[in-house]
């Protein structure tokens, strides 16, 4: 199959990627480096170095491509600049992901699979965790932006025929992420702790995610190609974890070479969150495997040794 993975030299993008090429995919990449890595992109893969923002490139990698699926990462990950400059947080996931959705239509794509948020999409839900039924009330610039996806990639379908399978991820962590933003918070506590400075846990530190290992979120990409018609499924454990245990897990890993945290002032973040993925079990045959200290474990020790 030929698939186009966008943000595929990204942290989450790459893990999927090498997964596709080890299954006998023929992949290319579409990635701007304006966070992935020309490292991450797998020596098999068709590297294309580009914006998504840029419609005419966009045209010219379906036309040329030929592909058979879309699987779409690239986007602005940063719920905190989302509010401090939403415009561009806009026009990079929306804008960004309507070029694509405009060449499948017209490159005859017939499916994307979709990254969306189930961190930030529903917002303050009553019952935790938040199934897919759960209202969709968005606290921020990014998570508006990726429901607006979701829809326009819905009225699409039901116009033009796409298929789509949409995974609303938990915070996805493992080796390779980006220490920047709320969703990064191991790497962004391993990485600190390799350069002998103290994380800080902001406010109280007992607000909570759900934490989902990224080599079960690329088991749900992996499925996603063949399962999961036109259905919106959360990716999640369904377990939430707060920043305390999230230290300690990292600090476990680190061993005697742990620093204790100091403590910053509270920013504005969901309070709670965690997602119920039983129907991700149903439709895309998915469970996480792998828990949340054995996941900490492996993340610090492949930044030790990177």
């Amino acid at each position: 199959m030929r698939i186009l993975i966008t943000g595929g030299a990204g942290f989450i993008g790459s893990h999927i990627q090498d997964k596709y090429i080890d299954l006998g995919h023929d992949v290319t990449v579409l990635d701007n480096f304006s966070t992935g890595k020309r490292e991450y992109v797998n020596t098999e893969a068709n590297l294309i170095e580009g914006d998504i923002t840029n419609e005419s490139l966009v045209r010219e990698v379906f036309e040329n491509g030929k592909f058979n699926l879309v699987n779409h990462h690239a986007a602005q990950i940063n719920v905190r600049s989302s509010f401090d400059d939403p415009i561009n947080d806009c026009r990079i996931n929306v804008i960004g992901t309507l070029n694509i959705l405009k060449a499948m239509i017209d490159f005859h794509v017939p499916k994307i699979i979709f990254a969306s948020t189930g961190g930030a999409i529903y917002g303050y839900p009553e019952i935790i965790p938040a199934d897919e039924n759960t209202p969709a009330v968005p606290g921020s610039p990014y998570a508006i932006g990726k429901l607006t996806c979701e829809n326009y990639i819905r009225n699409l379908s039901e116009l033009y025929g796409i298929r789509f399978t949409i995974l609303r991820y938990a915070n996805v962590y493992g080796p390779r992420q980006i220490a920047r933003g709320e969703a990064g918070v191991v790497a962004i506590y391993t990485e600190r702790l390799l350069d002998g400075k103290a994380p800080v846990i902001f406010g109280t530190g007992n607000n909570t995610r759900d934490y989902v290992y990224v080599d079960d979120v690329v088991k749900a990409n992996v499925n996603a190609i063949g399962m999961g018609e036109n259905g919106i499924f959360n990716i999640g454990r369904g377990v939430e974890t707060n920043v305390h245990e999230v230290y300690a897990a990292v600090s476990k890993a680190f061993g005697d070479k742990a620093i204790e945290a100091e403590f910053g002032n509270a920013v504005p973040e969901v309070e709670r969150i965690a997602l119920d993925a039983t129907l991700a079990k149903n439709g895309l045959d998915w469970v996480p495997v792998i828990d949340f200290e054995t996941g900490v474990n492996i993340t610090v020790k492949s930044f030790m040794s990177a």
